[in-house]
């Protein structure tokens, strides 16, 4: 039963470390800066765009009716 759990345990540490170095080669890979602009349509259709030369935070809401 011991074994067993040993066992469990050593997997789910090997599944966090190729989890941990797939997000790092994944990040390392990645642009660091966009070179266009982000623009997107809101629920009214009216266009909203997001600077790029700072950071940005955005949400989306979405609703099914």
């Amino acid at each position: 039963m011991l074994k067993n759990h040993d066992k469990e345990h050593n997997m789910k540490q090997k599944l966090l470390f190729l989890l941990l170095i797939s997000v790092i080669l994944l990040t390392a890979c990645g642009q660091t800066k966009l070179e266009e602009q982000i623009t997107l349509l809101d629920q009214s259709e009216n266009e909203v765009t997001f600077p790029t030369e700072k950071p940005a935070l955005f949400f989306f809401i979405t609703t099914y009716t």
